[in-house]
């Protein structure tokens, strides 16, 4: 798909030259919310640092400048409200769902007007030793719909960086998340999730996503070897929209996250990218859902894929 770039408030906003005519087809879900003719989404890219006005500021004004683009859904990376650093700095803000920080972003999305895909919020954990990496999708009434709990944690010695223990200070969730929207079904993921292609085939098959979102702060060194490779892949395999918005570019003195905002068709093919890996911006596309349905119906996995009962482990 053709794009043009347009500078807006020294942001780059990505968004098609011509609008896109979508036949909207039902959900594979019996709960599926009503569709429109064209559903456009947004993902933003942003440097979040340890203060989070600053942060809530420029959500703000990338959430203006979605809504100006015709988006229904806005997708802001990991950390997006606060990115410590120094040890110990996200657990002294990290606070329940019902607390101002996520209730100003329930604020902005009702008066807005828009749905608000939050990625790797620091959610109050069990013990004060711990929080919780969660993923908060909100209408465009301000009510929060759903919450998925990042699973998989960041426990990396990263080859010629740092050496990264998500577990020392976040609490792993246990349950796969999926809702539905305007944009269709989502399946909510976050960051080091995308290493465990499991869960994305538990999120298509069982749980019926048309839309996977992946929010993350991918560090350069992993980002360069793997960042685009896997998020296609993940499209491809699943034969869903995957849309990932990415932290990008120093944050502070010691962290550094990769950047490169992608959204992906179930084809597998990039639509919509931020050309500048450092920049804070938006990439914007419109869901097909009639690609969706064309891609699943000529090319059958879901008729195809085996149970997993139904392997024979051949090792005694």
């Amino acid at each position: 798909m053709a794009v043009a770039l347009l500078p807006i408030q020294n942001t780059t906003l990505v968004v098609p030259r011509r609008p896109i005519s979508i036949r909207i087809l039902a959900c594979e879900s019996s709960t599926s919310m009503a569709k429109t003719n064209t559903v456009r989404v947004a993902a933003a890219q942003m440097t979040s640092i340890n203060d989070l006005s600053a942060n809530f500021n420029t959500c703000t004004r990338l959430v203006k400048e979605a809504v100006a683009a015709g988006a229904k859904l806005i997708c802001f990376p990991e950390n997006f409200s606060y990115m410590g650093a120094r040890e110990g700095e996200s657990l002294k803000i990290a606070e329940n769902l019902d607390g101002p920080i996520m209730q100003g972003y329930c604020s902005l999305a009702r008066e807005s007007n828009i749905w608000l895909s939050l990625g790797g919020f620091q959610e109050k954990g069990p013990d004060d030793s711990h929080l919780y990496n969660t993923h908060v999708l909100i209408d465009e009434t301000g009510n929060i719909r759903s919450t998925y709990r990042k699973i998989h944690l960041f426990d990396v010695d990263v080859p010629g960086g740092m050496v990264y223990k998500e577990s020392s200070f976040s609490k792993a969730g246990k349950d796969i998340v999926a809702a539905d929207s305007p944009i269709g079904r989502l399946g909510l993921t976050v960051c080091y999730d995308l290493r465990f292609p499991d869960l994305y085939q538990q999120l298509r098959f069982q749980h019926k996503a048309q839309v996977l979102l992946v929010p993350s702060a991918f560090t350069k060194v992993t980002g360069e070897a793997h960042w685009e490779i896997l998020l296609r892949s993940r499209a491809i395999e699943t034969q869903c929209y995957v849309i990932a918005a990415a932290q990008a570019g120093w944050h502070n003195d010691k962290r550094e996250s990769y950047g490169d905002t992608l959204i992906i068709d179930p084809w597998g093919k990039v639509v919509s990218r931020l050309p500048d890996r450092s920049s804070t911006g938006l990439a914007v596309a419109d869901i097909d859902f009639s690609l969706i349905d064309s891609v699943r119906t000529r090319m059958p996995i879901s008729e195809h894929r085996k149970p997993f009962d139904f392997w024979k482990c051949a090792s005694q």
